[in-house]
């Protein structure tokens, strides 16, 4: 039985190192323009499976340049709009490797020291709602996504000084409901460190910015409801209910479908969100915090 054990885990490392090897291929050839187009689509499609693709990535000769070339190549198709779905989808997948450096602790402190998010920002501020350019903002938000995930004050910090927020409540009221979902996530997460509630209480225009997005979404919802997005709407309003300024803004302004039951049915099954939307009401209606 050892000597068969011996030969399976042969085989497994043979198979192991077969997959590195195809990986180091594929990283080679985003370098030549011939071959990249097929390279992306492969290590974007395989990222999941590599633990190690990131460092990789970033390590290797020319890559993240080559990355870089495919994103920059896009700018002229964003004004006037004329970003074709083959485009689109080319470029998304250089982000989706782009996103895989930015979710890796090894690699995710050195990606934001490079300024690379700052290359997407035009992508979100289109408006176009033609599918590639839905698909090319949401790809984006992707990127910015990965890197809130985790807490850092680093990159809340990167993010607050490159205005990422007025590009996300733009895209919270117009675009589709996966897009919206994924730029309100990275608002709750940049108001859920203490910086970002800081920096978006410390001036009235900042907090009824934030606060007017949210209530425009709370009205759409009523006609579209979205348990996600709801779950995101009102962690973001438990957050500025923290903050004494905003909590007393938010006396006068929270929206109404938020204090009575037009989404008791929504949130029937959702413990935490009811929770959340519990504790926010305590808090505007109570002086309890300080």
């Amino acid at each position: 039985a050892s000597g068969r054990q011996r030969a399976s885990l042969a085989t497994l490392n043979m198979e192991q190192q077969d997959d590195r090897d195809k990986i180091f291929a594929l990283v080679a050839d985003l370098t030549n323009p011939e071959q990249r187009e097929s390279a992306l689509l492969e290590l974007s499609k395989r990222r999941e499976a590599f633990a190690d693709l990131a460092p990789i990535l970033w390590h290797s000769f020319g890559t993240i340049a080559a990355l870089l070339q495919e994103i920059v190549s896009i700018y002229p198709l964003l004004s006037p709009p004329s970003l074709t779905a083959h485009a689109s989808n080319r470029v998304c997948n250089a982000l989706a490797l782009l996103q895989c450096v930015a979710s890796h602790p090894e690699t995710r402190t050195l990606f934001l020291n490079a300024h690379i998010p700052l290359f997407l920002y035009p992508f979100l501020n289109t408006v176009s709602k033609t599918r590639p350019f839905e698909y090319l903002r949401l790809t984006s938000l992707g990127v910015i996504g990965a890197l809130v995930k985790v807490d850092d004050s680093e990159v809340i910090n990167f993010l607050l000084s490159t205005e990422i927020i007025p590009l996300c409540l733009r895209i919270m009221e117009t675009g589709s409901e996966l897009s919206k979902t994924v730029a309100t996530f990275i608002v709750q997460k940049i108001l859920l460190d203490d910086m970002g509630l800081s920096y978006i209480c410390a001036i009235a225009e900042r907090f009824y910015a934030v606060s007017t997005v949210l209530a425009n979404m709370m009205q759409m919802l009523t006609e579209q409801p979205s348990a996600r997005l709801l779950k995101h709407i009102v962690r973001c309003y438990l957050r500025l209910s923290e903050n004494s300024r905003a909590r007393e803004a938010l006396r006068q302004c929270l929206p109404d479908s938020l204090r009575d039951a037009t989404f008791s049915a929504a949130l029937k099954d959702d413990v935490s969100t009811k929770r959340w939307l519990a504790q926010l009401l305590y808090n505007i209606t109570t002086d309890a915090n300080p």
